[in-house]
């Protein structure tokens, strides 16, 4: 599964250059694991506008950010915060980078929305409404 399939345009996206790094040793370790989201993962890092923390806006999803995001098929609101695998619980609002979700988010700035593949392959708009700086990942 990759981007191109999606047959639309992607939003720009940025990613710290130490997050992108970790974040495809991570991708490429999972890749046995969770194909699908790995290889959506690299892709997204591939494509993405590398900078320094100290430049990345405060708008832009990074790791340990506090995202509020929708759907655009029922317009839910949704408050996560995006980490690392070992830090997930669904239960506390904590996704996994690993998830169709988490995958979609980083790297996305408030206001934009993507074509995104959910857990059963569906395209859904996803919606980035407001993102609120990182603590821990």
């Amino acid at each position: 599964m990759t981007l191109h399939f999606i047959g639309a345009a992607v939003p720009p996206i940025q990613l710290v250059e130490t997050e992108a790094d970790m974040i495809s040793d991570l991708a490429w370790a999972a890749r046995d694991r969770y194909p699908d989201v790995c290889q959506l993962l690299l892709d997204e890092v591939g494509r993405a506008h590398l900078c320094a923390a100290a430049d990345l806006p405060v708008d832009v999803v990074s790791m340990g950010c506090d995202v509020t995001y929708r759907d655009a098929r029922d317009g839910a609101r949704r408050d996560v915060r995006l980490v690392y695998p070992s830090h997930a619980d669904v239960a506390l609002g904590r996704i996994s980078l690993l998830t169709p979700i988490g995958a979609a988010l980083i790297g996305m700035r408030a206001g934009t929305s993507i074509l995104w593949p959910d857990r059963d392959g569906h395209l859904r708009d996803i919606i980035v409404d407001e993102v609120m700086p990182g603590r821990a990942a």
